[in-house]
């Protein structure tokens, strides 16, 4: 199985970018719940050595199993310059649509690995406090503040290919995947079964959504005349 790489990375590095970032979204098809982003910055340093072991594997979060998501998203905290989460709500969903509370998601995520690149350069002076290149899975994200078009290269099927585009997918997902289970404790959410569907339109979610209705936690464009 071929893995993602370095290879965008160290060109960009190589052009003088010292603060490159991978950026990913998470639930953006789901009937419920937010849509979660993750953006995650490695240095130089990082980026000359493999992050694969027996219990680390890199790669887009949907061909992980759990146990490999979770190592590799203690991983990629414990390894990364930064990190970050941003997310949409589902009342950003409802009244946006998902294309842009997506981007709002994105710009969220961004601005919180840089508030961690910000706190750093105060313990290391050599490190910048900012993203200077942003590497996006498949789409452009606008209106980011210093990360014109010009500084975002979009790549198609791009946690395949980048190991910091895979990495905000993974930290993305595991990040979401808290959180839909969380939810699904509640009693008044247990019926929709997110603890395995995490939202998602399936099978046994569509049926009750039929046979209970909606609730605000779903994004009422998706699930319209299903209940």
């Amino acid at each position: 199985m071929k893995l993602p790489s370095f290879s965008f990375e160290r060109k960009l590095w190589e052009s003088d970018y010292k603060v490159v970032a991978g950026i990913d979204e998470v639930g953006r098809g789901s009937f419920a719940g937010p849509v979660v982003a993750g953006c995650v910055v490695f240095s130089p340093v990082t980026g000359h050595r493999s992050p694969v072991t027996n219990e680390v594997i890199i790669n887009d979060s949907k061909k992980l199993t759990l146990l490999q998501r979770d190592n590799a998203d203690k991983w990629i905290r414990q390894n990364a310059l930064a990190w970050g989460i941003g997310q949409a709500s589902v009342a950003e969903i409802n009244k946006l649509g998902i294309v842009k509370a997506t981007e709002k998601a994105f710009r969220r995520a961004i601005e919180a690995a840089n508030t961690k690149l910000e706190d750093r350069r105060f313990q290391t002076s050599n490190i910048s406090h900012h993203i200077s290149f942003l590497l996006v899975d498949a789409f452009y994200i606008p209106y980011v503040t210093g990360l014109r078009r010009r500084n975002q290269r979009a790549i198609i099927k791009g946690d395949t290919k980048s190991i910091s585009i895979a990495a905000a997918s993974i930290v993305a997902k595991v990040y979401r995947d808290k959180v839909m289970t969380s939810l699904s404790k509640k009693s008044k959410f247990k019926k929709y079964g997110w603890e395995q569907n995490k939202g998602y339109g399936t099978t046994k979610h569509r049926q009750a959504i039929k046979r209970h209705g909606i609730t605000r936690l779903h994004r009422r464009q998706f699930v319209r005349g299903l209940s």
